[in-house]
């Protein structure tokens, strides 16, 4: 199905349905992408203190992840007045917060520049490594043209999109200049605690310890060796990893659209396509050829 002749731009949003970022967000991998993200977010001592002393993420366990994913939702597949109405209140509430460093009693601004980098780019980098983990067909120009699109997204919650990777190589130079400024902190470990095992309440506990194996454990096994090492903790064995995320997205795949319905929200990529028209639903086929 063709794109219509005559349609908005603006309702097309920032990236459109030829981008890769909108075929990749849509994936079932994208989740486990988040999660292991906020493991790897944990590492940076400013980043997982401001988390610490501004969330109430002990007495609401999903909060953040889906606060997170919402903010994704609607920048990947919102109109470009929502997108922009969604960063403009990112903006606004790191401006507002602050924390205070353990280690050296400064207070800092949660709008920092660093620690803005090091969430986003965690966040894109898990997207990227646990897609093509999972079997997603995407190709290093592929990748490089998702970081590029990324931009965007970063320019967004207040980074200069000019100081931001948009190429493998540049992430990866990224992370080797963060290293040294890493750590595994108390917090980090009450944070690892709590993505292993969420305190889920009601009829969600009951789900708690399939969430632990295949998800928290799992998410943890996908970071990469060093970060594995700063946290310390067994992960699965590497081919037992790959094997338990290419499983579980064919199951993700497999789930008839009726089971998925429920009261929340309708997913960003649905209300993308109802809004767009079917020609505009989101698949790995549509990637770019580049």
């Amino acid at each position: 199905m063709s794109q219509p002749a005559v349609i908005d731009s603006a309702e097309l949003g920032l990236f459109g349905p030829d981008s890769v970022t909108w075929q990749l967000h849509a994936d079932p991998a994208a989740f486990l992408g988040g999660v292991r993200s906020l493991f790897l977010q944990a590492l940076h001592p400013r980043v997982v203190a401001g988390v610490m002393q501004n969330s109430d993420f002990r007495n609401d366990p999903l909060g953040r992840l889906e606060r997170t994913a919402d903010f994704i939702g609607r920048v990947t597949y919102g109109t470009v007045d929502e997108a922009r109405a969604a960063g403009a209140r990112i903006r606004r509430v790191h401006r507002a917060l602050s924390a205070t460093d353990p280690g050296t009693g400064e207070r800092y601004g949660l709008d920092d520049p660093e620690l803005l980098m090091w969430v986003h780019c965690t966040e894109v980098g898990s997207f990227l490594s646990v897609a093509r983990r999972a079997g997603y067909p995407i190709t290093k120009a592929h990748a490089d043209r998702y970081l590029h699109e990324q931009r965007t997204s970063a320019g967004l919650v207040g980074l200069d999109p000019e100081t931001v990777p948009s190429t493998v190589e540049q992430l990866r130079d990224y992370f080797v200049r963060a290293y040294p400024s890493l750590r595994h902190t108390p917090d980090a470990a009450e944070v690892g605690d709590f993505l292993h095992r969420p305190p889920l309440k009601g009829r969600l506990a009951m789900v708690t310890p399939l969430y632990q194996v295949a998800i928290g454990r799992l998410a943890y096994s996908l970071q990469p060796e060093w970060a594995r090492r700063m946290w310390g903790a067994r992960s699965y064995p590497e081919t037992v990893t790959t094997g338990m995320l290419r499983a579980l997205r064919a199951a993700a795949f497999a789930v008839p659209e009726r089971f998925l319905a429920d009261d929340g929200p309708e997913p960003a990529p649905v209300t993308a396509v109802r809004r767009l028209g079917q020609w505009a639903a989101p698949s790995p086929e549509r990637l770019p050829r580049i």
